[in-house]
């Protein structure tokens, strides 16, 4: 029997069966949907991933003092152990052509700006003149916090637009007003310089929040200013260096963690660790890819259970049609043609449900990197991969209910009621 009237007889045996032909399809319907979805929003998501550090900075490296061992991961840091201006100019001199800018901040607590029944939450953040660069910042009106401002203690403030929209008239210039800040019992007055365009970020976003007047953001005041509001010694924990464009970060941060750890190797408990912001993109795309290949495998758990399922579904069938299998021996069939048209039906089943297992897929997966804020299509490769192994599943699961539909004595099977 040609491959053409056995795939029309399949086609006619489903029209017969609808119901039950679609129950049999239903597990790889779901297995192979699931494993296409997943991967799907897998890829938005390393790209939403992906962009949100990108924001970050590319060229960034990150420098923090971290324990040698585990057994000093609690002990109390020291304001001897800190990372001391000294140490940073001579950094900056020594990797001048590679250095674009160095982002140093303290946290300076959390606070709210008013005026009136109007009011604005806010973050004190102490910052030099380099971090806006590394942070990409970007200024709507006025200028950020320069070098003199922080030599100078002066009380100087850098607003987002979403404290300007929440206090003052829609239109007015801020620059140069004055903004008081409370802060626990006390309050402090600063002189508007500069207003930013704030960004919530994307892993924020993913999140939610609350409502636009409770949304708090960064209030950034000279380095100096915060440290004597909250008595703070000199010296940083961590910091930010932003790598001229072109240059190698990868090795610029082995080059910069070479550097500081001469200062720390007689100290017992700490040492400098140096990581650039593309290396932990890389690490966090390889984790989503393996977190979203994880859980497509569990996925496919389900079409093992299909391909049963059709196993299943294709014995009943060669039983039901015992007399026509003798019928068909007894005029001269051979017992391979009684076996590829059992196959092929059992493929023609998987096919069908993989065709709709693909489009269900595809339509989920996209969905879901929608609301991602990142659409997103399945790979070619993974829609190729999916409907081969609906074709393997077909032929693995329905070889056994062929065989023993071809290894049927016609005789015995004239005889069967």
């Amino acid at each position: 029997m040609y491959l053409k009237e056995n795939i029309q007889l399949a086609l006619e045996g489903l029209k017969a069966n609808k119901m039950r032909a679609l129950l049999t399809m239903l597990g790889i319907i779901i297995g192979i949907s699931s494993v296409i979805a997943i991967m799907t929003v897998g890829d938005s998501l390393t790209a939403f991933v992906s962009d949100s550090m990108q924001g970050m900075g590319a060229n960034n490296i990150t420098v923090r003092l971290q324990s040698k061992d585990s057994d000093s991961k609690n002990a109390a840091l020291s304001e001897s152990d800190l990372i001391t201006d000294e140490m940073l100019e001579k950094y900056t001199k020594m990797y001048a052509n590679q250095v674009q800018a160095i982002s140093l901040s303290k946290s300076g607590g959390s606070g709210k700006a008013q005026k009136g029944r109007k009011y604005a939450n806010v973050s004190l953040q102490g910052v030099n003149d380099g971090y806006s660069q590394a942070n990409n910042l970007e200024m709507i009106s006025g200028r950020f916090i320069r070098e003199a401002d922080v030599k100078s203690n002066r009380y100087t403030a850098v607003v987002s637009d979403k404290l300007v929209e929440n206090m003052f008239d829609k239109g007015s210039n801020p620059i140069g007003k004055e903004i008081r800040i409370s802060f626990g019992d006390s309050f402090q007055v600063f002189t508007i310089i500069g207003v930013y365009k704030y960004e919530e970020s994307g892993l924020m976003a993913l999140g939610g929040g609350g409502s636009e007047e409770d949304v708090r953001t960064n209030l950034y005041i000279p380095l100096s200013t915060c440290s004597v509001l909250t008595s703070s010694g000199q010296g940083y924990q961590s910091l930010t260096v932003m790598a001229k464009t072109g240059v190698d970060t990868e090795k610029m941060s082995e080059q910069t963690g070479d550097f500081f750890n001469v200062y720390y190797v007689k100290n017992p408990i700490y040492e400098v660790s140096a990581r650039s912001m593309e290396s932990v993109m890389s690490s966090a795309t390889s984790i989503m890819s393996v977190l979203s290949l994880a859980v497509a495998v569990i996925a496919a758990i389900s079409l093992i259970v299909g391909g049963v399922g059709v196993m299943n579904i294709m014995l009943v069938s060669v039983t039901e049609r015992t007399r026509e299998i003798g019928t068909r021996k007894a005029l001269g069939a051979r017992s391979s043609a009684i076996r590829i048209q059992f196959i092929v039906e059992a493929i023609i089943i998987c096919c069908l449900g993989g065709f709709l297992g693909i489009a269900i897929g595809t339509g989920l997966g996209y969905l879901g990197s929608v609301i991602l804020g990142f659409p997103t299509f399945p790979s070619p490769f993974i829609i190729i991969v999916a409907f081969m192994f609906s074709v393997l599943i077909g032929v693995f699961f329905g070889y056994y209910p062929a065989n023993k539909a071809s290894s049927l004595d016609p005789i015995d099977a004239l005889r069967y009621e």
